[in-house]
Formats: C-alpha cells, sequence, structure tokens
C-alpha cells in the first residue's frame, strides 16, 4: 500500500505539472493570437497609426508653444540655437504626424522610393535636432574651457552634410536598383548615424556634467543645471542607443520591419521610446525661459 501510494503520487504530481505546461502553452498561444489578431486588422493598425499621429501632433503644439512664448520673452534676439531647437521638434513631429495620419496611403505610393523617403526623412531631421543639442553644450563646455570653439559649428553643419548625402546617394541607388541589400545598407546608415549621437551626447552631457559638479555648492543654479545636463544625457543617449539597435535588428529580420502596415505594435512601441517619450521629456525637462537681457548662454545660428 505504501507503494501505491508513492506510486499515485507521483503520478498526481506528473499530472499538475503537465496540466501547467499545457495551461502555459495556452496563455502564450493565446497572446500569440492576440498579436497576430491586432497585427493582421485594418482596423487596428488605422487605430494604432492615428494613435501615433495624435502623439506627435500633441509634441509639435508643445514645441511650437514653447517657441512663441520663448519668442515673446526675447524678441530683440534673432534665430538663437534654443529657438532653432524648438522650431526643428515642431517640424519633426508635426512631419511625423501627417505621414502617421496618411500611413495607408504612404505604403502604397510609387515607385516605392517614395515610401522609404517619406520614413526616413523625420529620422534624418531628428537626428539634425538632438545634434544641435550636443552642438550646444559642446560650445558652452569649450567656452567654459577658455577653448576655441571655431570650429565646432562648421563641424556640425559638415557631419550633417555627410548624413544627408550619403542617405540621398542610397535612397538614389535604392530607385535605381531596389535590392534587399541596399535596404540593408540604408537601415545600417541609420544605425550608426545613430550610435554616433548617442556617443555625441554622452561625451559632451558628460563632460559638461562633471564641469558644473566641480563647481562651488553654492554655486547660483548649480543644482538645477547638473539635473537638467544629467537628465537629457540619459535620455538622448538611450533612446538613440535603442534606435540603434532596432535598426540593426530591422535589417535582417523581416520580424522586425517597422516600414510595413502589418507591424503597428511594435511601430507604437518603437517610435514612443525613440522619438515621443524623449522628445516630450526633453521639451519638458528645457522649459524654462531665457531672462529677459543679459543672455549670453544661447548662441545665434549663423
Amino acid at each position: 500500500m505504501r507503494i501505491g501510494g508513492v506510486e499515485m503520487m507521483q503520478y498526481a504530481s506528473e499530472m499538475m505539472t503537465s496540466s501547467s505546461s499545457a495551461v502555459e502553452a495556452f496563455d502564450l498561444k493565446d497572446a500569440s493570437s492576440w498579436w497576430s489578431d491586432v497585427n493582421k486588422s485594418p482596423i487596428w493598425q488605422d487605430r494604432i497609426f492615428h494613435a501615433l499621429a495624435l502623439l506627435y501632433g500633441i509634441v509639435s503644439i508643445v514645441a511650437l508653444i514653447q517657441l512663441v512664448r520663448i519668442q515673446w520673452r526675447v524678441p530683440e534676439y534673432g534665430w538663437t540655437t534654443q529657438k532653432v531647437f524648438h522650431f526643428l521638434n515642431f517640424v519633426v513631429n508635426g512631419v511625423r504626424a501627417v505621414v502617421f495620419v496618411f500611413r495607408r496611403d504612404v505604403q502604397f505610393m510609387h515607385p516605392e522610393i517614395l515610401q522609404h523617403i517619406l520614413l526616413d526623412i523625420p529620422s534624418l531631421a531628428f537626428f539634425t535636432t538632438y545634434a544641435l543639442l550636443v552642438l550646444f553644450w559642446a560650445e558652452i563646455y569649450y567656452q567654459a574651457r577658455a577653448v576655441s570653439t571655431d570650429g565646432l559649428r562648421p563641424g556640425f553643419f559638415t557631419i550633417n552634410a555627410v548624413v544627408y548625402v550619403v542617405q540621398i546617394a542610397l535612397w538614389l541607388v535604392l530607385w535605381w536598383k531596389p535590392v534587399r541589400v541596399m535596404v540593408i545598407l540604408s537601415k545600417m546608415f541609420f544605425a550608426g548615424a545613430s550610435l554616433f549621437a548617442a556617443l555625441g551626447f554622452l561625451l559632451y552631457g558628460g563632460r559638461l556634467f562633471l564641469m558644473l559638479q566641480s563647481f562651488p555648492a553654492e554655486s547660483n543654479g548649480r543644482r538645477k543645471k547638473l539635473q537638467e545636463v544629467g537628465y537629457v544625457t540619459v535620455i538622448c543617449s538611450t533612446c538613440f542607443l535603442i534606435r540603434c539597435i532596432m535598426m540593426c535588428f530591422a535589417a535582417f529580420d523581416e520580424g522586425a520591419n517597422l516600414d510595413v502596415l502589418d507591424h503597428p505594435i511594435l511601430n507604437f512601441i518603437y517610435y514612443l521610446l525613440v522619438e515621443i517619450l524623449p522628445s516630450s521629456l526633453v521639451l519638458f525637462i528645457l522649459r524654462k525661459l531665457p531672462p529677459k537681457r543679459g543672455i549670453t548662454q544661447y548662441h545665434q545660428i549663423r
């Protein structure tokens, strides 16, 4: 009887394990089915893309409002770095909003190269927008160190010109010969540019943070500036690193492709993490208006 009891206990244990495995398998299958159903549903595709358009539209409007507030505060100054940054945020997010409103129409545009251009141009402009912030920090850092900043702006324009020229060349080649290899090269180029931007934030954001940290504790605004630089550095470097990683996956894995209609959930997660959320947080952190007079920390774009 004792042996029989042991056998019964073992049998019951096996049954429970088997039942638990079956439940887990059912849950995974159910979750996979939900993901697949949403991705393949035209209604859900449109809802998710329109939700992205709404979020981008809100960020764009916030950037425009901030730009107008700055202009009212300091109308005597021209296009300062701060104003250009907010204007580019307004444009980038506004274009993204329009693209996602007409996302289904964009998918069926011909020639196919037009689809790539409309989806990639905002990414290029996003790179330029936040590279401008790196330039701003680099200027502050070198001026505080009494180092010449004459080469920073030409370097900024040169880097951006190279990025745009290379991307345009890739588009032209892709138009002439639309092969998979060229699509991979285009995505890997975006990944490389994103990694370069992340390193730029880590380099100059880190340097500026350490420089501010070395100031006397009683320095006016030291703690607030430390938090501002620290938060923006972490946010921007993280978002560009995520973009870099996702572009690498999208280049080689069709399941991670962001340029198709039937991956709306992936699109929502990706664009929320790499553009909408970072832009919103940075605009909130940099919401402080400049003083009416004696602005020395903002430099006019020439």
